[in-house]
């Protein structure tokens, strides 16, 4: 990706254009769904605006598609590094119905938050060693 604006704006809206492709919808369509003008969506998608966060997560909720990846696209967030952007790749994948690549993503999704989850839980280090009190013997009798 372009360190230029002008670069980057345009790889959004290329970027938006082919998912919009991949789902069949036409510009008019999108816009709607979208909740913005025709001509504004046109414009971002030539690169020629610079979409806010708040549009660009109102497109990718239209596209089905996570706000994040626009806003990487954007240069609003970092990609994450050492990990392949494996939601562009099923979205991108002609040879699998929409539907299909909604399931695989909500899946791939679901793993990755599952495994935060995990980790988020993990303790770091060695495991704490607690004392415990000593176990009373029963009274005779």
């Amino acid at each position: 990706m372009s360190t230029d604006p002008k670069d980057r704006w345009h790889e959004l809206g290329s970027f938006i254009r082919e998912q919009r492709g991949s789902a069949r919808l036409s510009l008019r369509r999108l816009s709607e769904l979208a909740g913005i003008s025709n001509p504004y969506l046109s414009q971002i998608e030539r690169g020629l605006r610079r979409p806010s966060a708040e549009i660009l997560q109102q497109i990718a909720k239209a596209l089905r598609i996570s706000a994040e990846t626009l806003y990487v696209q954007a240069g609003i967030l970092e990609a994450p590094v050492g990990s392949p952007d494996l939601t562009r790749a099923i979205l991108a994948d002609q040879e699998i119905s929409e539907e299909q690549k909604q399931a695989l993503v909500r899946i791939y999704l679901s793993f990755r938050h599952e495994n935060d989850d995990e980790e988020a839980d993990t303790p770091t280090g060695p495991p704490a060693i607690v004392a415990l009190p000593p176990v009373a013997a029963p009274p005779a009798g």
